[in-house]
């Protein structure tokens, strides 16, 4: 985590102790007491609800994950040169920049020395 965040969690928390420790001196509570916190109650039941949510849609791209579980999602980072180049056959062949890569990588042969190439092709729709 980078610090900025790690700031922003420790302010979060330390401010809920303080409404914690202003909430059980204005109400002269001992203990805290959760199920008499309205408000860290409704907080919790919000957060149970989101973790509920967000289970679910992992589940759910789980099984979807499934079927592409051989798919690669990836951001490319080129040279001025290559990209000119990238873009200049992309716009010839009518397609975007990523579907040129795509077919590049479909094509791709790896020889038993570990060297790799892609046989000449034309970029198709």
């Amino acid at each position: 985590m980078d610090r900025e965040r790690l700031a922003f969690i420790w302010l979060a928390k330390h401010a809920e102790w303080q409404r914690v420790r202003d909430l059980m001196r204005a109400l002269g509570w001992g203990v805290y007491q959760p199920e008499q916190d309205v408000q860290g109650s409704m907080w919790a039941r919000e957060r149970e609800e989101r973790l509920a949510g967000a289970l679910e849609a992992q589940s759910s791209s789980g099984e979807q994950g499934q079927e592409g579980a051989d798919e690669l999602h990836t951001e490319v980072w080129l040279s001025a040169a290559s990209s000119r180049l990238l873009r200049s056959v992309a716009y010839r062949a009518g397609l975007p920049p990523s579907q040129v890569l795509a077919q590049l990588a479909e094509r791709i042969v790896v020889g038993e020395d570990g060297t790799v190439s892609v046989p000449p092709f034309t970029p198709s729709q």
